[in-house]
């Protein structure tokens, strides 16, 4: 349908616009960006003055793949949500369910490292990468064969249409470096980026291989890899201040290195993770009580229960507190991961989970009992609650920079549909974000994870209502893959 927006706070990071005028959305394109245009018939006329719009936001590293994660992603103003940082083991079929389940938002795979490790170690196939996390047989260093084979599976994958290469590094982080840099290479030759989870950092253990976030940007300077530093707060930490400089740096010196951050003081993994071990816990200055499991909401008593859960299910997801949000320090830690120059906003959200074990649901709202991290529903509403309107440190035309432009050219080389998104050019995509300024803000907490999101007034993907009027679409399903070229 053609729908014309009269009288929104117009903010186009592409060009730089940002001042009160009209949109019009004709056949899932921007059609006119100007005053006082007029409505063709039969279009929907909305009346935004007093709103934000924008583009949509692009959320580079999401693990929900469901409906009813891209529902909650969807009330958090998301428009494309990708699964960049794992990967999919097997990209073409990661399309295709996808694609046979129908999705309210675009969606897009990396191939994945671990993945593709996993195949070459074990000989056996897996769908899932998460649910590998936890096997020690993928996480050693290869054997020369193993690396050639796993090469192999990564390069097949990129040609089946992966979005780049996913690297979970931080979970096999006593592997040679050498390997990491064969895969820079992998992504130099073909011009497609690399989204990492670092190593461990030098300062918590002095014993790893290479500091996690240097080793990115030699590995960047080194080969000219376009590499992405995924979720810098949680594997920074309370040491951001020096791995933003050593990033600083290395982009000074021109590698295509690029960051994103998420602001919570608490991250979600597997607690089978290699940095959550019993051994690993006190370099962060962290307790088994700090690690608390999803699904139950068990917070861990001691090491003791924290081996026998690990041993038991390694691939269980828990909730990982390493900053005190209500520390003062430790709040400026995470907004400083933000409004460092050109920092991504992403959500690194999870798949909600239900008490029988299920991870998707059609209903909305969702049904009672799902848990997960108050990330998927609130990353994007919290990043702007306190980065616009609260601290003042971005204006809405920087924020949607952060959230929508900058993340779409990450993408830029290696996909041609990503070129008309996170900006509103005339010609662009109509995956469009329209925001009451006083009110947006995130509602999901730790206790109430799946709580939507306020404050997002209207959705479009490609010219398609997904929430209207602050209500979600159940009907609505424009989602469309985003595939490498």
């Amino acid at each position: 349908m053609d729908v014309l927006l009269r009288g929104g706070l117009v903010c186009d990071p592409g060009t730089g616009l940002s001042r009160t005028t009209d949109l019009l959305v004709s056949a899932g394109k921007v059609a006119a960006v100007g005053d006082q245009l007029t409505a063709p018939p039969d279009a929907v006329v909305l009346d935004v003055s007093g709103l934000v719009v924008g583009p949509g936001f692009i959320d580079l590293h999401s693990h929900v793949d469901s409906i009813a994660g891209q529902r909650l992603q969807a009330m958090d103003g998301v428009c494309a949500t990708l699964e960049l940082e794992a990967g999919a083991p097997r990209v073409a079929d990661a399309y295709d369910a996808a694609a046979q389940q129908g999705r309210p938002l675009h969606y897009g795979y990396a191939a994945s490292w671990a993945g593709a490790r996993f195949v070459a170690h074990t000989g056996t196939e897996t769908q899932d990468t998460l649910a590998v996390l936890g096997e020690p047989e993928w996480q050693r260093s290869s054997t020369a064969a193993e690396r050639t084979t796993w090469l192999g599976r990564l390069e097949k994958e990129l040609g089946a249409g992966g979005l780049g290469v996913g690297i979970l590094l931080g979970y096999a982080p006593r592997t040679d470096p050498a390997e990491f840099l064969d895969v820079a290479r992998l992504a130099s030759r073909l011009d497609v980026p690399t989204f990492t989870h670092v190593r461990e950092l030098i300062e918590a253990d002095p014993t790893t291989p290479v500091d996690g976030s240097t080793e990115i940007t030699i590995a960047a300077g080194e080969t000219g890899a376009a590499m992405h530093h995924c979720h810098v707060n949680s594997t920074s930490r309370r040491h951001i201040d020096r791995v933003l400089s050593t990033l600083d740096q290395s982009r000074s010196a021109g590698s295509r290195v690029t960051v994103e951050a998420y602001p919570y003081g608490a991250g979600s993994t597997a607690i089978g993770a290699f940095f959550l071990s019993p051994e690993r816990l006190p370099a962060w200055g962290m307790v088994p009580s700090d690690l608390v499991l999803v699904e139950t909401g068990e917070r861990i008593a001691d090491e003791a229960r924290l081996r026998a859960v690990r041993a038991a299910d390694p691939g269980a997801p828990c909730i990982v507190h390493y900053l005190d949000e209500r520390a003062e320090a430790d709040r400026a830690l995470l907004r400083g991961a933000l409004e460092f120059a050109d920092s991504i906003v992403a959500s690194d959200a999870m798949f909600v989970t239900w008490q029988d074990g299920t991870r998707e649901s059609t209903e909305w709202p969702l049904p009672p009992g799902g848990r997960t991290h108050p990330r998927t529903a609130g990353t994007f509403t919290k990043s702007l609650r306190l980065m616009v309107r609260e601290h003042g440190l971005w204006s809405w035309l920087e924020a949607f920079r952060r959230c929508s432009y900058l993340p779409a050219r990450v993408l830029d080389q290696v996909c041609a549909d990503i070129r008309g998104k996170g900006h509103l050019a005339v010609g662009a995509d109509a995956d469009i974000v329209v925001i009451d300024p006083e009110t947006v803000s995130d509602r999901a907490t730790f206790a109430d994870s799946t709580r939507p999101a306020q404050g997002v007034c209207h959705l479009l993907v490609d010219g398609t209502f997904v929430v209207r009027d602050g209500a979600l679409q159940a009907d609505a399903f424009p989602g469309r893959p985003l595939r490498g070229n």
